[in-house]
């Protein structure tokens, strides 16, 4: 099924979607100026995935093999490596005009009703402001920088150390630099040091230059291990059907986030199953009732459940009002027209169906 769009790029994941909000609605009011007729779309319901994988990279040092001769540690690492694990996967709705579902509603000579609508054309509220929140995008955390990479840790190595003849011979003299570096700062902790710093300030740095320096010295024995995150972004469009493991995109200790068809990873799967679909209203006799005349198109939407598993295990799991699954019916245009007592009206722009409605405090301008 070819209902996944291309991934967005993870450091751009965060800014390239929001969803409606306050800044990028519209107001359009009812007017001979547009022959009291205001033009609308309504949705579709799309799915927003963010999948959020955290990346490991080890590295090993050059003196790994002496570990344990030396500093008496097995637990080291030996090659170099990168392990990519599924962190999170974030799941809503946003909804996209549907160029097949435009619509004019007319007011008769009313010129006191305004609608608020998205800049692509949704509507979003009638005789009310709509200000729907964005919602929260995670965003990618960057990897340390090991000390072993472009050997950075030279800086810590003493002048007999860089002049070992032997790669045995240079462990032996980094071992003795670490046990030396742990003396001193037993020294300096206890106040028995020759020379004292000053102050506490100043003993606070040379702590710190000393657990930098051991530091670089034992990752050359031990390795490094750095930890970030990648977060992309899959927009997946629902229809009307059950679906069952369709893969959104795929995981690869080769090569990170990739996409659906690079077998090289592991699936993150979806399924969708439809748990309702939307009826249009009946009256107090069982007969569906009629579309006012011009009416102010709506959605009464369906529901489907979304599951989301990874090597075997649910990561995820929603249960969405979809407008796919739905179907449209109207409200009468005098309810919001009346100069008297005005009706207003919000909407869900993620499926076109009613938010709230009631009367308006007061007859709009």
């Amino acid at each position: 099924m070819k209902k996944f769009a291309a991934a967005i790029i993870a450091a751009m994941a965060a800014l390239m979607w929001q969803p409606v909000s306050a800044q990028d609605t519209q107001r359009f009011t009812a007017g001979k100026h547009n022959e009291y007729g205001l033009t609308y779309s309504l949705p579709t319901t799309h799915l927003r995935i963010v999948v959020e994988a955290e990346r490991t990279v080890y590295k090993a040092g050059p003196y790994y093999k002496y570990a344990k001769k030396y500093l008496g540690t097995t637990d080291v690492v030996t090659k170099d490596r990168q392990e990519w694990t599924l962190k999170n996967v974030d799941v809503w709705t946003y909804g996209v005009p549907n160029r097949d579902k435009e619509y004019l509603m007319q007011f008769k000579g009313a010129n006191n009703v305004y609608a608020m609508k998205s800049e692509d054309g949704l509507l979003l509220s009638l005789n009310a402001e709509n200000v729907v929140s964005p919602a929260a995008t995670r965003k990618a955390v960057e990897e340390t920088e090991s000390v072993l990479e472009d050997n950075a840790y030279i800086k810590a190595l003493s002048a007999e150390l860089l002049a070992g003849e032997s790669t045995s011979k240079r462990a032996q003299i980094a071992a003795q630099q670490i046990y030396n570096i742990r003396e001193s700062r037993t020294n300096y902790a206890l106040g028995e040091a020759d020379q004292m710093p000053p102050d506490g300030e100043a003993l606070k740095l040379i702590m710190k230059q000393l657990d930098e320096q051991e530091a670089a010295l034992t990752a050359l024995f031990v390795g490094t291990k750095q930890v970030g995150t990648c977060v992309k972004v899959y927009d997946y469009v629902p229809d009307s059907l059950d679906v069952n493991n369709s893969v959104v995109m795929r995981i690869s200790d080769y090569e990170g986030m990739v996409d659906s068809d690079n077998l090289s990873g592991e699936p993150l799967y979806l399924s969708m199953k439809v748990v309702e679909r939307g009826e249009l209203p009946i009256d107090e006799k069982g007969v569906t009732k009629r579309v006012p005349k011009g009416a102010v198109m709506y959605c009464m939407p369906g529901k489907a459940r979304f599951t989301f598993t990874y090597e075997g295990k649910k990561v995820a799991e929603q249960t969405f009002d979809v407008s796919q699954l739905g179907v449209e019916f109207g409200l009468d245009p005098k309810l919001f027209s009346n100069k008297k007592a005005p009706s207003f009206v919000k909407f869900y722009p993620e499926t076109g169906a009613i938010m709230e409605i009631g009367a308006a405090e007061r007859p709009q301008p």
